[in-house]
Formats: C-alpha cells, sequence, structure tokens
C-alpha cells in the first residue's frame, strides 16, 4: 500500500477537532463508576456536574475543554506500506494547523522564550510526532493526543536507586500526586514509568498517562503495581477538583523498561478528567476513526 499523504493530512485535521469535542467511552464508563462509588457529598455534586459538562458539549458539538494542549500524534505503520517519512510529518503538522485555523480552536503553543502565538497550534518541534512500527500488514494508525497544561505542568522524575526498592516508587507517586493536588483537574489517570534511562522513563509514563481505562501493564510487577498505587491514591482524600473524596484517579497506569543496574528511574505524568484522544485508521479501504 502506497500512503495517501492527503489523507493523512486529512486525517491529523480531523482527529484534532474530534479528539477536542469527543470522550472516548472508556473515559465515561470510568466516570461512571466513580460517580455510583464516591461516598463524599461534594464529589458526587461535582462528578455530577463534570459528566453534565461532557453531555452538553458532545450534544452542542462544543469543545470539552477550552484548553486546546500540546497536539501529539502517535503513528504506527504496518507492514508492506510505501511511505514518505518526511512527507508523512509534513502531512500531519499541515492538517494540525488547518484544524487551528478551520475551526474555533484556542491555539496553544507559543515560543518559549518570547511567548509569541503563531495561532496554528504548531511551533518548533511541535506537533510531538511519535512514530513506530506493528506487523499489521496495509495499515497505517494515527493517534491523536491534546495534551493540556493543567495535566502535563504537573510531571515528575526521580532517579531512585536499587537499593531503595519498590517503596521509593510508591512514595514517590503518592508524594507528586499530593503535591498535584486540585491542579491536575482530578479525577486523574496518573501514569507512571518505571525504569529506562531518564528519558525514556518519561516518555513510559506519558504513555502509561494517555493509555485507555481498563488496560493493564504488560509486565506483571507492573500490574500489581497498578492496582496497590490506585487504591493508595484514592485513600489521599484529594478528590475532584482537589476538593476532597474518594475520587483522586481514575486509574493509575504503569509502563516499565529495563534499566540499569545502578539506576532505577521513576516518572510521573498525569492526565487530567478530559482525558481526550481520538485515532484514524487509514487501509487500502479507506480511512476509519475511533478512539
Amino acid at each position: 500500500m502506497k500512503l495517501d499523504l492527503q489523507q493523512v493530512e486529512e486525517a491529523a485535521k480531523e482527529l484534532y477537532i474530534r479528539s477536542l469535542k469527543q470522550l472516548p467511552p472508556d473515559i465515561k464508563s470510568g466516570f461512571d463508576r466513580l460517580a455510583k462509588a464516591e461516598t463524599n457529598a461534594t464529589a458526587k455534586g461535582i462528578i455530577a456536574t463534570m459528566i453534565k459538562n461532557i453531555s452538553v458539549a458532545e450534544d452542542t458539538e462544543n469543545l470539552l475543554c477550552q484548553d486546546t494542549g500540546i497536539p501529539i500524534y502517535n503513528v504506527w505503520i504496518g507492514k508492506g506500506v510505501e511511505i514518505d517519512g518526511v512527507g508523512l510529518k509534513a502531512a500531519i503538522r499541515k492538517g494540525c494547523e488547518r484544524a487551528t485555523r478551520e475551526h474555533p480552536l484556542r491555539s496553544s503553543v507559543v515560543h518559549p522564550i518570547t511567548r509569541k502565538n503563531e495561532h496554528t497550534s504548531c511551533g518548533m518541534e511541535v506537533p510531538v510526532i511519535h512514530i513506530d512500527f506493528v506487523d499489521t500488514p496495509d495499515l497505517v494508525k494515527l493517534e491523536m493526543i491534546p495534551k493540556g497544561s493543567g495535566s502535563e505542568n504537573n510531571s515528575y522524575l526521580r532517579m531512585a536507586i536499587p537499593a531503595e526498592g519498590v517503596a521509593a516508587v510508591k512514595t514517590f507517586v503518592v508524594d507528586s500526586v499530593l503535591a498535584s493536588g486540585g491542579k491536575t483537574c482530578p479525577p486523574t489517570i496518573v501514569g507512571v514509568g518505571v525504569g529506562g534511562t531518564s528519558d525514556l522513563c518519561v516518555a513510559l509514563a506519558k504513555r502509561a498517562a494517555t493509555r485507555a481505562l481498563g488496560t493493564q501493564c504488560a509486565d506483571a510487577e507492573g500490574a500489581k503495581l497498578e492496582q496497590e498505587l490506585t487504591a493508595a491514591i484514592n485513600q489521599l482524600g484529594v478528590g475532584p477538583q482537589g476538593l476532597g473524596g474518594d475520587s483522586t484517579a481514575f486509574a493509575a497506569h504503569v509502563e516499565m523498561a529495563a534499566t540499569h543496574i545502578t539506576m532505577n528511574p521513576v516518572a510521573v505524568n498525569m492526565q487530567c478528567h478530559s482525558a481526550r484522544r481520538a485515532t484514524a485508521s487509514i487501509t487500502p479501504a479507506g480511512v476509519s476513526y475511533g478512539f
């Protein structure tokens, strides 16, 4: 299959718009679960307001949140796909720019020093584009994640040492959630990276934070850690919007990598309650959209 870059551009544009206006079904189910389990009256009211906001936004085709985030595109390329890599990145960038210019989206991307906003949601190294490969033949899959600053500002890295053990990992994660308080617009998905190098560890935490609810770490120890951290975080009492309650997080997600014998990095990256994402699959049959 030869990849049609015009399809990529259109998909990149459409995904940005879809991700800002439609919340994935797993997140909606997560809200329903928290609403049923919450025991704090104030927290129950806040969760109900969040659920109402989702309904109103989708019914009126408005944005779920005014923060259009830093645009992140994950791309998976299947077997037998003929592709122009440079052209692929250019098409994604153009689609991202068009989404912002052709629709009433607030551009949240600025120069890091001058703070100049080009009003395209693009800039140096932005949109962020990650490319990987899969075994599926004749497939290109795009995932768009608009990562808001409320959650992204609460990112943490600690270069722990092996002698501190898994207790250091747990303590760091819990302390990070406490330090973030209501700034991440909880309930959150707490993404945790363990292992690798400093940069890989942070990337793992981002991957974990943006994973679908209901999925679990492929590593058995990581899956066990997810359960333990989720329980611990929801005993902190931070609650929705940091105003108290049981529902501090939908879940803690963990991603892991092998690391050096003398270190054990741990990173935390959080996703807010408006955990937005959208996907497009490009095949010889055309383009299909989902979450």
